[in-house]
């Protein structure tokens, strides 16, 4: 491992979402409930709660696959899902909850968390809600 991707890794899932893309999505979808907030605590416990009508969700990258599910259940429920996730295509999250259930919005490079560009690419993914 090179000393970049070293310095590049984070112990922790708590990076606030860039202010800009989610103001952008937010102008968009007009959120009203964020079930997985910064630091990791979760209001109310984002997972078991009902959600808004337009959210958004950054969940911890290490564990996408509960939130994932929620969001696509949420959805069925007529509620429009924004979620910011890790690039990976290559997961079983991804190909059950992701793949053909949510829009994508590829991001083109890496988003920068504070620390630096991600060693990682994001996308955004947007459960639109089902009636």
């Amino acid at each position: 491992m090179s000393d970049f991707t070293k310095s590049h890794i984070s112990k922790s899932d708590d990076h606030p979402t860039p202010a800009a893309l989610y103001a952008s999505l937010n102008a968009e979808f007009h959120f009203n409930d964020d079930p997985c907030p910064l630091g990791g605590v979760l209001v109310a416990d984002g997972l078991s709660r009902p959600w808004g009508t337009s959210v958004f969700m950054n969940p911890p990258y290490s564990k996408p696959l509960p939130w994932c599910r929620k969001a696509y259940e949420e959805s069925l429920q007529g509620k429009t899902v924004v979620g910011l996730l890790r690039g990976d295509t290559s997961t079983i999250w991804f190909h059950e909850w992701v793949l053909d259930k949510a829009e994508l919005r590829f991001i083109k490079g890496r988003l920068n968390f504070g620390a630096g560009p991600a060693p990682f690419a994001s996308i955004i993914a947007v459960w639109r809600g089902v009636k």
